[in-house]
């Protein structure tokens, strides 16, 4: 019986005695990973959320939906690095949708266990039915110069020497923005801790889940499969799956929420306020809801599990305690968008929920006990969890965003009353919407002292000199947080 002869992946038509070339096969994993880098490479799409409908839609489930996830937020995290290396093995620069597919093939060949016969021929495959044959012999041709190295090897050629460039040297080779790599550098005071810093910002990370006080606890995830928090005592890590298939998610009684997102809030319900009966708080910008959610249940039920923490570590003379505010509290959860204030409305229970601008309150001044202000910024601290977020993000919005975030402040310190406290949370570690606004708003009053945010945060160490408190991925597992607590002065 005649059998058709072997044909290399990705190869030219038929062999030397005319046999047809094989079939190339529709790989549904790869092809959504193709969409999704498409997507927002094309029309700027959001990968977190374009990802999991694509999923659904084509019944991509188990091991598949594992490998489209790694393929697609992985090769987004590394376009920098990919593109430096496709360039140089390549004689002319590729169209679009070609280097869309030589990112994927590079992703596979350079940063996954994909053997590379497998990974060049899938890829080759891909092409073939998607874009056509000709461009199939082209990333055949490449990819077989990006396989004949590592990306240990590649990094030296490609990137930028580290003794006249170290900041290049690092955006090359971990796949950042030059600028961002910058302000990482500013703000975390060391260089010795860079190459860390962004490798933990490439790694995918546990899906986090918040167990709301009075509503659900750690140990009822626990029971589900999660594994416990390292910090925060409502805190568990989801190991595989979908935490929407959680009845206490589907029901408001937890949530996703990332552990330095947990603490801040925690932090802000410890400072001791003098006064009784019941507290108001104020969350000013509380879209989508996550911080809202934590303190809506804290207000209403009391820091159940933080007070089991601190009873803990109050048998421990050297740990410090946190007493529970004795009347209870009500929050006011705001945000300028309707369609967020609306998420935050579905994700609270006994909060009042009201569309309004922070920056044009339409609360009285001087009557919140306490103030939770996670303003809107530039997000650099959760690149890990957007992929594409680093690419998308542009230094020059910076300036508005830090007159926003001083708007935005000036006016949670007028809605606390005299020995209220002001949160102030941004999702960056960048200087320029983190310190340096504190020190613009709080120079300019004489009605304002900064807290030791460290002081309401003893489970955590590594959070910098103080008096703010700064969370980092490679130190802590979690977000680049930043907290400042703020005292209202007579």
């Amino acid at each position: 019986m005649k059998t058709r002869g072997h044909q290399g992946a990705g190869g030219r038509g038929g062999d030397a005695r005319g046999r047809r070339p094989r079939r190339p096969t529709r790989d549904q994993a790869r092809n959504a990973a193709f969409d999704v880098v498409r997507a927002v490479d094309e029309r700027d799409a959001y990968a977190n959320l374009l990802l999991p409908r694509l999923l659904r839609e084509r019944g991509i489930k188990g091991r598949d939906a594992a490998l489209a996830t790694e393929l697609a937020y992985g090769t987004l995290r590394g376009l920098g690095t990919y593109d430096a290396i496709i360039e140089t093995c390549s004689d002319r620069a590729p169209d679009p949708d070609v280097r869309d597919a030589l990112r994927l093939g590079a992703h596979q060949l350079l940063r996954m266990r994909v053997p590379p016969h497998a990974a060049v021929g899938t890829t080759v495959d891909l092409v073939r039915l998607r874009i056509g044959a000709g461009a199939a012999k082209f990333v055949n041709a490449v990819l077989r110069k990006i396989g004949s190295r590592t990306i240990e090897e590649w990094v030296p050629i490609v990137a930028p020497d580290p003794a006249h460039d170290p900041v290049g040297h690092l955006a090359v080779a971990y796949g950042h923005p030059r600028w961002i790599v910058s302000a990482f550098r500013d703000a975390l005071g060391s260089s010795g801790e860079m190459a860390d810093l962004l490798e933990a910002d490439n790694a995918r990370p546990l899906v986090t889940l918040v167990a709301r006080p009075g509503r659900s606890s750690a140990d009822e995830l626990e029971e589900l499969g999660a594994m416990p928090g390292r910090y925060s005592p409502y805190a568990a890590y989801l190991r595989e799956g979908d935490p929407g298939q959680i009845d206490a998610v589907a029901e408001t009684r937890a949530a996703v929420q990332d552990e330095a997102s947990q603490l801040v809030a925690l932090a802000l319900t410890r400072v001791p306020i003098d006064g009784d009966g019941e507290e108001r708080w104020l969350d000013m910008c509380a879209g989508p809801g996550g911080k809202a959610g934590l303190l809506d249940a804290i207000a209403t039920h009391g820091d159940l599990a933080g007070l089991a923490e601190d009873t803990r570590r109050a048998a421990d003379p050297g740990a410090r305690a946190f007493a529970a505010f004795p009347g209870g509290a009500r929050l006011l959860a705001a945000d300028v968008q309707y369609h967020r204030a609306r998420l935050v409305w579905e994700t609270t229970r006994d909060a009042s929920v009201v569309t309004a601008d922070g920056t044009e309150p339409v609360w009285r001044p001087g009557v919140f006990d306490r103030a939770m202000l996670d303003a809107p910024c530039t997000g650099l601290g959760a690149l890990r969890r957007r992929p594409e977020a680093r690419w998308r993000r542009d230094p020059s919005g910076i300036a508005e965003l830090g007159r926003l975030q001083r708007r935005l402040l000036e006016t949670a310190l007028d809605a606390v009353r005299p020995g209220g406290v002001v949160a102030y949370v941004t999702c960056s570690p960048h200087l320029a919407e983190t310190r340096v606004v504190i020190g613009d708003v709080a120079g300019r009053r004489k009605d304002v002292e900064q807290l030791d945010a460290r002081d309401y945060l003893p489970e955590v160490e590594g959070l910098g000199d103080g008096p703010h408190a700064q969370f980092w991925p490679h130190r802590h597992g979690t977000d680049a947080m930043f907290l400042a607590l703020l005292r209202k002065l007579p």
